[in-house]
């Protein structure tokens, strides 16, 4: 009987001996570039013997070092497939593994005494590999990620369980799709919860629903998310995984807390796991998040100012009303103020919101109606490139939002809350969001949750600049907007 493979050891998109293969060739490479650095174009310091120089004597060192950077990385475990893990802990295991191959490669130079040798050519290759090691990897990440986006490569996931933890996942799924994940739906017991989906995940019944579900959309594989005093009935479910030939992965019982309530320590080779409060919007965070709002709209002005100028004449020109359009949105702790846009509908357009809402069936809690009637010429144009939304810097500038948080809803939408969503409500609403950034209007109000919930839970400065970064392709290639 084959034993089961280690999750490292699963098949990815890319076989598993191309990066091994290419990082030996670029590592061997570097080589021949800080040749030509040193010798031909003598960086930093010239050569006190001006004659030229064969490479030749340096190939068995570059032969040697690409060996030892193929030991190092995989020493360092960076062939193994690690979901989510961070771009900057590749290039540190990078930097580490380097470092130690040249050391081993300069004491080589000692040992060995060959008569053509280059100190600073070493410092040439090091500083070579870590920039071409850490870029090769972020191409990488940016292959997958397209390739995911078009449905390559990804893990089909079925939940079971959705309760707190496994709405967690859900988010986390949604929030990351570069991770490989896709939802494609949830079992639950609860008759209530299998009764309606999440967004555009679908409820598929119940627990005893599991082989159907596994056969009939293809899933690739299964988390439960049960605590472990359903310890008979995950063993049921297990054997129902391995009678399909699926993978399934169990939410330990300490992960029913927060992840970031949980710190890994190791003692002696004995995991140890430290429970303690994350608050990911503590005092000090906040004003940092707010020294950088203020520093993006001064930087900014010289940009926004003269669009906006140009966006109220065209408003004018129109003459179908105010240039500007103010409305009641809920903000922090459900703090109400007045957001401000540039008009996009007509004169008493929100008269006629209600009769929209039950013409369409769309949902009251996030309505999104595509070709609005209301909506002007000059506003179509606005709302597909999101230039109504730049008076929002007003808010911003006044403490009332932020560049980056959940949309604002509007008292009306917030009656319809059940008390799980008022967590958006929680911090500074913003411009940009993170589920805008992986679908603006195309996002469901669960999903659009979920997302709001994982970026309060994993709030960062690095996380806001990714952010802004990402919505600029998005309002470029209007995606998602109407």
């Amino acid at each position: 009987m084959n034993a089961p493979r280690s999750l490292s050891e699963r098949p990815t998109i890319e076989p598993r001996w191309l990066f091994p293969l290419a990082d030996a060739l670029l590592a061997y490479a570097v080589f021949g570039i800080a040749y030509i650095l040193r010798y031909d174009l003598q960086i930093i310091r010239p050569l006190l013997d001006p004659g030229q120089r064969d490479f030749g004597p340096y190939i068995p060192f570059a032969i040697i070092y690409a060996l030892l950077i193929l030991v190092n990385y995989q020493r360092n475990n960076l062939y193994r497939n690690i979901a989510g893990r961070a771009w900057l802990e590749e290039v540190y295991l990078i930097a580490s593994s380097v470092a130690v191959s040249i050391v081993i490669v300069l004491a080589m130079y000692y040992i060995l005494q060959p008569l053509v040798t280059s100190r600073l050519m070493l410092i040439y290759v090091a500083a070579l590999t870590l920039v071409v090691g850490a870029a090769s990897r972020l191409i990488r990440r940016w292959v997958l990620a397209y390739l995911r986006h078009h449905g390559i490569g990804i893990r089909r996931v079925l939940i079971v369980g959705m309760g707190d933890v496994g709405r967690s996942l859900l988010g986390i799924m949604l929030s990351r799709p570069e991770l490989g994940y896709l939802p494609i739906g949830f079992l639950d017991d609860d008759a209530e919860k299998s009764s309606a989906g999440m967004g555009r995940v679908e409820a598929l019944g119940g627990t005893a629903q599991l082989l159907s579900a596994i056969r009939s959309h293809m899933v690739d594989t299964v988390i439960i998310t049960f605590r472990w005093k359903h310890y008979d009935r995950i063993q049921e479910l297990t054997e129902v995984c391995r009678e399909a030939g699926t993978d399934l992965r169990i939410v330990p019982e300490i992960m029913q807390l927060n992840i970031r309530q949980v710190q890994v320590e190791n003692l002696d080779g004995v995991p140890l796991l430290g429970i303690g409060a994350h608050r990911s919007f503590s005092r000090s965070n906040q004003l940092i998040k707010r020294g950088l709002d203020l520093l993006l709209v001064i930087i900014s002005f010289p940009i926004w100012a003269p669009i906006s100028l140009l966006v109220a004449l065209a408003l004018m020109l129109e003459g179908e009303g105010p240039v500007l359009f103010w409305q009641i949105r809920v903000g922090k702790d459900g703090r109400q103020f007045r957001m401000v846009k540039f008009r996009s509908m007509v004169e008493g357009a929100e008269d006629l919101h209600e009769d929209m809402l039950r013409e369409s069936g769309e949902d009251p809690r996030h309505a999104k109606f595509i070709d609005d009637p209301r909506i002007t010429r000059v506003g179509r144009f606005l709302r597909r490139t999101s230039l109504d939304e730049l008076p929002n810097l007003i808010n911003v500038v006044r403490g009332e939002m932020s560049m980056v948080g959940p949309r604002p809803p509007t008292p009306r939408e917030v009656t319809h809350y059940e008390p799980r969503h008022t967590r958006r409500l929680q911090v500074s609403p913003g411009i940009t969001g993170w589920w805008q950034v992986r679908g603006r209007s195309n996002v469901p109000f669960d999903e659009m949750c979920e997302m709001d919930m994982y970026y309060i839970d994993n709030w960062s400065i690095s996380m806001d600049i990714e952010i802004l970064m990402l919505t600029i392709p998005r309002v470029v290639l209007r995606s998602g907007a109407y």
